[in-house]
């Protein structure tokens, strides 16, 4: 009789135990599937937003008229909003997943980013001045510091809640611009002005092509101290060397750079509006509009599953090389539009 009651005590503890199992596996693979859904929707990257609309959006509840500069501006709160509030928010320092195992949002994030941080910090030094003696704008003060904050950091404090208040500092600069009581808030179009940004933006797409373009490695040489005899530098480097970007960080390379033009796409339609005059003048407004056609094919959609690293002349396609060339090409157009402002 005991031996009965012990075999059929086992035999229902093990049911019980394998019904824990069961359901334990099965709430483990919905939970993956959860997972994987928000991982899908989250990998998607944002589309391009209509400037003028957004402009009216974010001046008309502040009771500021559009004025020279608003475009901008607006457009640069703008891009930040897009950064917290697309679909998953700001992913970059998410510690969970799905957030922790995606890295081709982040890197489009952070390539969005440098351009929100160099187009405050000019509008800070020098958008916002009418010559090197005038005061800094306090709100702009305020906004780039806010955007230089670490970009992972999680909480205490979290990069979300330091970008959001320079969000509103910028709110705060757009509703000064378009108060005809207020005169203390400014923003020159000017020549020099914008050279200065556009020196900015070609120094960031200059590095990057080249990043974009090692993807299958190349042979370079040093041409550190080229053209200049008498220059010297702290540390003796190789004169011919090998240059290749990893292959696990090609894609992060791509994906930054998708983030910059993206960006780029947006604020050189707002420097159109806001510099229409200048560009006027200088004949110079079809060679920025050339800008913007060359950057406009890097967010059309990738439809390869994975990023193809094929060589250069090989059977298979290189994304970095194409993403490379509409970089390389814009770049030297800002070149030309820097020098057609100088002397046009």
């Amino acid at each position: 009789m005991e031996l009965k009651t012990s075999v059929s005590d086992f035999l229902e503890t093990s049911s019980i135990i394998s019904t824990i199992g069961r359901a334990t596996a099965i709430t483990l693979s919905l939970l993956l599937i959860l997972i994987g859904i928000l991982g899908f929707i989250w990998d998607t990257e944002p589309g391009l937003f209509d400037i003028a609309a957004i402009t009216e959006e974010r001046t008309a509840p502040l009771g500021a008229r559009v004025v020279i500069g608003s475009t901008t501006v607006a457009t640069t709160i703008e891009m930040a909003n897009t950064l917290l509030a697309k679909p998953g928010g700001y992913l970059e320092n998410d510690l969970a997943p799905p957030g922790v195992w995606m890295d081709n949002i982040p890197n489009w994030e952070f390539g969005v980013l440098v351009q929100i941080r160099d187009m405050v910090r000019i509008m800070r030094k020098t958008l916002s001045r009418s010559q090197s003696q005038s005061q800094e704008d306090a709100d702009l003060i305020t906004a780039e510091n806010q955007f230089y904050f670490d970009s992972n950091s999680w909480i205490l404090p979290d990069t979300e809640g330091e970008y959001a208040q320079g969000m509103i500092a910028l709110t705060s600069y757009l509703e000064r611009l378009g108060d005809d009581n207020l005169q203390d808030a400014q923003f020159y179009a000017r020549a020099d002005n914008l050279q200065a940004w556009l020196a900015e933006v070609e120094t960031r797409l200059g590095s990057l092509s080249q990043r974009l373009s090692a993807s299958v490695g190349k042979r370079q040489l040093d041409v550190s101290l080229a053209g200049d005899s008498a220059a010297s530098q702290s540390t003796a480097t190789n004169r011919d060397s090998e240059v290749k970007t990893p292959y696990f960080e090609l894609d992060d390379t791509f994906y930054e750079a998708r983030g910059t033009t993206w960006a780029l796409i947006h604020l050189l339609r707002a420097i159109e509006v806001d510099f229409h005059d200048v560009l006027v003048k200088k004949n110079a407004l079809v060679s920025l509009q050339q800008i913007i056609r060359e950057l406009e094919p890097t967010q059309e959609t990738v439809w390869s599953p994975i990023l193809l690293n094929g060589s250069g002349l090989g059977v298979l396609a290189n994304h970095s090389l194409v993403m490379g060339s509409h970089v390389s090409r814009a770049n030297a157009a800002i070149i030309d539009l820097r020098t057609l402002l100088t002397e046009g």
